[in-house]
């Protein structure tokens, strides 16, 4: 068996879009039954949140969408992520911007918007984090599906 592939989603504090984003990046995995050829965990590029559960209206959003066993803690990137992952997928320019400064020169991850692969061309997963209610969690929900399934099926 080759070894797993291993993809990295980043956000600005790891409580809304990155952890949504591995969520369901394993609900595809395991939908399809390739747990053993991939890994993916998530990531901040601050320390806001860090050792935190995801934000509770991505949570409810999750479990709306049938994703009922996530379980994640929030933490930061580190300078091993770039060694160990073969993906590192932001979610807006700002994420980029920052991946691409502290990405050490050996790195090894191909740093990309998670976007990028939208069928539907929405690239920016916009941050929901001070919306008030639910809505900017349910259309991040729906850019990472779509993303996810498409990333998924150009990369099998």
């Amino acid at each position: 068996m080759s070894e797993r592939k291993k993809v990295l989603m980043v956000c600005l504090g790891n409580t809304c879009r990155s952890p949504m984003a591995e969520a369901i990046f394993i609900n595809y995995i395991t939908q399809m039954n390739l747990s053993n050829r991939w890994c993916v965990d998530s990531a901040a590029l601050r320390d806001y949140h860090v050792n935190n559960m995801p934000d509770i209206r991505a949570q409810t959003t999750l479990r709306l969408n049938g994703i009922t066993n996530y379980s994640h803690l929030a933490r930061t990137i580190t300078n091993d992520d770039f060694h160990e992952f073969d993906w590192i997928l932001g979610m807006d320019d700002f994420n980029i911007d920052e991946l691409s400064r502290v990405k050490p020169e050996s790195s090894k991850a191909q740093i990309e918007l998670l976007g990028k692969y939208d069928p539907e061309g929405d690239v920016i997963i916009r941050d929901p984090f001070c919306d008030q209610d639910c809505t900017g969690f349910f259309k991040a929900y729906e850019q990472c599906s779509r993303s996810v399934k498409r990333f998924l099926e150009i990369h099998q």
